[in-house]
């Protein structure tokens, strides 16, 4: 430049300065109008070594700056061949630790950016991160001068990123430069398009798969000022349709869900917009593609319609063969984006939709979402990403299939979660889901459990998504393949991997989905002419394809979701322990050979959630495992009785606790002559004679006094009348013998009072105990109560039932003169006073015999009276063992300090969960409580003192057993 113009350019005074780039700039013009490039390239890398050497003093670094933001006002556009010797340099400025210097190269990019347009978007990414450092200066002046560098960076973008070609050579040649030296550039999806068959395709000076690398990279800065610089660049990005910036998603997504715990609310509200943006566009592409394959589909129905006559032909095996129409790109295994806007073309009148042709990577997406649902994260994350899960279930949920053994244990936890936003959307998200599930196909009858179990050996870290016959969607993420554009087609598995990546070609208008699975499973192709019910292919030497309702089956993998919905069950929250159950009936209802047998390791897991703490946890696990055994053979409902009583043998606190209601819930779900039968076939064998006792007594109450058992005593009582009635009574009877007074409440409700009478007889040979005498307190309690109204009519007509005052004096002689005692004696002398005891019986003849004659044929009294007393000789002679044991092992742990064994009772053996049990004395020989010789010697003077004050022998009884008082149950 001239001496004069560098003078004044590097003087102190700021217009001079100012002065000197106006005639620096007249200078330039006249180079530019003569061509002298060589003077114009000497006179910028003066300037550049002005301002870029730190040891230069300010004004004249500064003079350099301004000289050269005239010489770019003078070159107009065609300053893009040389920005290449001057954009670094400048950029550099940007981090120089004096402000003026930040301030005025900012000022000069401002005014190259404003004369080039659309060329200076070959050097996007150095100005982007120059400038995403400016944003967070902490000097005022610089950071307004960013700003509007800023604001005109976005208008040149919002114009002309998406159709600016670079002008000049060396601008072509500095953006390829950059493509090479970018490694990790995204090409699995391009922003440039062929525009024809013959036509060369020309890059454009914005990249945008060049400048994703840079934004993930810088996602994730934590400074508040630099968030709000990316979310609007991001907010622009994504306002520019032909960029199709939601492609990328993936690669910013984890990132930008930080930034909605940030502390400024300007960062957050931003963020939070333009995530309602992205979502809506997902949502939009999504149903865009639906209609689209909708379109196809009826398209193809419609040509195998017109096809259909060829079916006919004598040669009907043409019909196996697909229509080179629907696969025409297969002989080269590739399909192209010119190949799928080939097609969209066919559609409509060729007008542009909104959304046609973006491409989606929704695995990619739900793989971040499911990240942000662990504690780590922030609860505005957590519950972002819970409803954009929900929204997916709305609008693809045929992609959210495959990841439900990775949604389980991310939304189930969330269900009980102490922050209301993340609880409500947590059940959003999981009743969708689970809808989404059931309304799934069901599983193929052909399919066994062991191609289940060998499915769930791949890790569930990284489920693959299978691909669907109704809908193919595109799952391959861009980030993570840097293949050409022509690689992406490739449908052709490769035989020598192990690993067979699958494509299946879409139809005309429809999408492509590419799936990468570890199985050599053979590509499922179904032709329209199978869809219309053609005739079954001819064998071939090829292996059979899959159906496509089996590929529809195994795109949910139930195994590994049962086995995440098992580890569910350890939960510390009800609500989550509830929903894995509602789960696991469902697909148990689905699928009810497929999953959940016995021998697998779920059904102990649903025995011990029997002991859960949570009644209602214990009902939705009673309705699963009746469930599963009203699906199975009788062998399993039998060996899961058997493993109930189990439990109830080794836990009898559950037995004491939850054993009604466990019982009542499967005879809700399940029959209930079933359920009793079987338990009674178990116990008439059972060798813990104290358990079997226990658990007779608690069955038999429940008989009673159950609602739901209300149809099963009808049963009982129609002994005269009903075949199957009398085997029923018989098996009870067995089997109930194990409790005296259980046997004798089942001979009342069934109205066999001739034979209750004759147990009677037999209980004056057994040792009156404790516990026998509470269990006839509570007899007569239920005597009082409506379950037994039809027997207290039945006192009114002695001339019908003259056993059944044999039978109820005989338990009034039993008893001591307690409260059961009197309210016993009052009912039975309320009928007596009344006269009915005094009415001589008619000549007529008597019912009862008919019935009594009617059941000998069929029932054998005999021998079942020979059984009961058979049964209780073993349990007397059992407890007389115990107690001798007892007594021994007392004998051998007595110290010559101990008082006498007389003086203290011994203590029977206690079972883990057992009440506490009162001291039993055995005097010799075995004397009734109610033997006169009894109280004199006092053996049970402790026992019955008082009682004849009504009420004393019962509560002291109860005390001593620590049971409740037994009254009638109300369901």
């Amino acid at each position: 430049m001239d001496t004069t113009v560098a003078k004044q350019l590097v003087d102190k005074i700021y217009e001079k300065r100012k002065a000197a780039a106006l005639e620096l700039e007249k200078q330039i013009r006249e180079c530019h109008q003569q061509s002298d490039q060589r003077r114009i390239t000497q006179i910028i890398e003066q300037l550049v070594d002005m301002f870029s050497n730190p040891s230069n003093p300010l004004h004249i670094r500064n003079g350099g700056l301004i000289g050269l933001a005239g010489t770019a006002i003078a070159l107009g556009v065609d300053v893009a061949p040389y920005m290449e010797k001057f954009i670094e340099p400048v950029l550099a400025c940007f981090t120089d630790p004096e402000n003026r210097i930040r301030y005025f190269s900012a000022e000069c990019l401002y005014n190259i950016a404003k004369v080039s347009k659309g060329e200076v978007l070959v050097y996007f990414n150095p100005i982007f991160d120059a400038l995403s450092k400016l944003a967070a200066d902490s000097e005022l002046s610089v950071k307004n001068g960013a700003e509007l560098l800023d604001r005109l960076l976005k208008d040149i973008v919002a114009e002309t990123a998406s159709v600016y070609i670079p002008q000049y050579p060396e601008t072509e040649r500095i953006r390829d430069l950059f493509d090479s030296q970018e490694q990790s550039i995204l090409v699995a999806y391009p922003d440039y398009r062929s525009l024809g068959e013959n036509v060369p395709v020309q890059k454009k000076a914005f990249s945008l798969a060049r400048f994703i690398p840079l934004l993930q990279d810088r996602i994730y800065v934590l400074s508040p000022f630099t968030r709000s610089y990316l979310v609007s660049w991001i907010t622009v990005l994504d306002s520019v349709p032909e960029l199709e910036l939601i492609t990328y998603l993936p690669e910013f997504l984890d990132g930008l869900l930080k930034y909605l715990s940030d502390p400024t609310e300007d960062v957050r509200v931003a963020t939070e917009n333009i995530l309602a943006d992205f979502l809506r566009e997902i949502r939009d592409v999504s149903m865009v593609r639906q209609r689209k394959e909708e379109h196809a589909e009826s398209s193809d129905l419609r040509r195998s319609d017109e096809k259909l006559p060829d079916i006919t032909m004598s040669h009907s095996e043409r019909a196996l063969f697909i229509p080179e129409s629907d696969f025409g790109h297969d002989h080269d295994g590739e399909y192209s984006l010119k190949d799928e806007h080939k097609s969209e073309d066919h559609r409509g009148t060729g007008a542009l939709v909104p959304g046609q042709g973006v491409r989606i990577d929704y695995a990619a997406i739900i793989e971040i979402l499911i990240q942000q649902l662990d504690n780590q994260h922030d609860e505005i994350q957590q519950s972002t990403a819970l409803r954009w899960l929900a929204e997916f279930l709305t609008f693809v949920p045929d992609v959210m299939v495959p990841f439900t053994p990775r949604l389980i244990p991310a939304i189930l936890p969330n269900l009980a979660h102490h922050v209301p936003m993340i609880q409500s959307a947590a059940l959003r998200t999981n009743k969708l889901l689970l809808n989404v599930i059931q309304n799934l196909p069901g599983p193929v009858e052909g399919l066994s459990r062991q191609n289940t179990a060998e499915k769930s050996i791949a890790p569930a870290s990284s489920p693959t998504p299978v691909p669907q016959p109704s809908r193919q969607i595109t799952v391959q993420p861009p980030s993570r393949d840097a293949s050409s554009p022509e690689s992406m087609g490739d449908n052709q598995p490769s035989s020598s991997s192990e690993k067979t990546t699958m494509t299946q070609r879409p139809r005309s208008g429809t999408m492509q989905t590419t799936v990468t699975e570890s199985s050599s499973r053979p590509q499922s192709r179904m032709s329209s002419n199978s869809v219309l019910g053609a005739p079954p292919p001819l064998p071939a030497p090829a292996p059979t394809p899959p159906s496509p309702v089996q590929e529809e089956a195994d795109q949910f993998n139930y195994q590994a979701t049962v086995n995440e919905l098992t580890i569910q069950f350890l939960s510390e929250h009800e609500q989550t322990r509830v929903a894995a159950l509602k789960w696991l009936i469902m697909l148990h209802q689905k699928a009810p050979k497929k999953i959940l047998a016995m021998d697998d390791g779920t059904f102990p897991a649903l025995l011990k959630t029997l002991s859960d703490s949570s009644e209602e946890v214990i009902k939705h696990d009673l309705q699963l495992l009746a469930q599963i055994s009203s699906s199975s053979e009788e062998s399993y409902f039998k060996v899961f009785m058997m493993n109930l009583l189990e439990l109830f043998s080794t836990d009898r606190k559950l037995l004491e606790a939850r054993g009604s209601l466990i019982i009542r819930q499967l005879c809700l779900n399940l029959n209930t002559e079933r359920i009793y039968k079987t338990f009674a076939e178990i116990l008439e064998k059972e060798e813990d004679l104290e358990f079997a006792s226990e658990i007779v007594q608690k069955l038999n109450m429940i008989l009673i006094t159950s609602p739901e058992l209300a149809e099963f005593r009808k049963r009982l009582k129609s002994l005269e009348t009903r075949q199957d009635g009398q085997a029923l009574f018989t098996t009870l009877y067995r089997s109930w013998c194990h409790n005296a007074v259980a046997v004798f409440s089942l001979c009342l409700l069934a109205q066999a009072y001739e034979h209750a009478s004759n147990l009677l007889s037999i209980f004056a040979d057994l040792e009156i105990t404790v516990p026998l005498l509470v269990q006839v307190d509570k007899l007569v309690q239920l005597i009082e109560s409506p379950v037994f109204t039809y027997l207290r009519l039945q006192l009114l007509e002695p001339e019908r039932y003259p056993y059944l005052f044999k039978c109820l004096y005989g338990l009034l002689m039993l008893l001591p003169q307690s409260t059961a005692f009197v309210s016993l004696r009052n009912r039975l002398n309320a009928v007596n006073s009344a006269g009915f005891l005094h009415i001589a019986p008619k000549a007529t003849p008597n019912p009862i015999a008919s019935r009594s004659k009617l059941g000998r044929d069929e029932i054998k009294w005999q021998e079942l009276l020979n059984h009961f007393r058979a049964l209780q000789s073993k349990h007397e002679k059992a407890r007389r063992q115990d107690l001798g044991n007892t007594s021994s092992q007392d004998d051998i742990s007595i110290t010559p300090l101990s008082p006498p064994a007389s003086a203290k009772p011994p203590m029977r053996r206690r079972v883990t969960g057992d009440l506490p049990v009162p001291p039993i004395i055995p005097p010799k020989p075995a004397l009734s409580p109610l033997n006169p010789k009894a109280r004199q010697n006092g053996l049970l003077a402790s026992t019955l003192q008082g009682a004849t004050t009504p009420g004393v022998m019962q509560q002291r009884t109860r005390r001593t057993l620590g049971l409740p008082v037994v009254g009638p149950r109300k369901g």
